[in-house]
């Protein structure tokens, strides 16, 4: 199963990681984790998360959820995203990586991330 990465906070990760359990603040009403490919990244995060600057990717084993990971487009488009319909445990998570800007405001993957999917 590929891997799947979700865009969080780096406080929002560092909570995780102490409570051992993610759980993003749109869960109660959504009921599932939005999550992409790495190919997804750049993508998603120029479009919902400009000018941030305290981004982390979570990198995420799906065979080590007991939750369900759908791939689905939920906006009416055809590519499709996974979601984990389920709280993310931390022992799923195999890396947390810096998620930075460059200096014209455009996201970039980490060098590690080529390394790990």
């Amino acid at each position: 199963m590929q891997t799947i990465f979700h865009i969080t906070s780096q406080s929002a990760a560092a909570a995780a990681l102490v409570a051992g359990h993610y759980i993003p603040d749109g869960f109660a009403h959504e009921g599932f984790i939005h999550c992409s490919y790495a190919h997804q990244l750049l993508n998603v995060a120029a479009a919902h998360f400009p000018d941030r600057d305290d981004l982390v990717l979570l990198e995420i084993n799906p065979a080590l959820l007991d939750a369900a990971v759908v791939d689905e487009n939920l906006e009416g488009g055809t590519e499709l995203f996974p979601h984990i319909y389920g709280h993310l445990p931390m022992t799923a998570v195999l890396q947390i990586h810096p998620f930075n800007q460059a200096e014209t405001g455009s996201f970039y993957l980490p060098v590690a991330l080529g390394k790990s999917t």
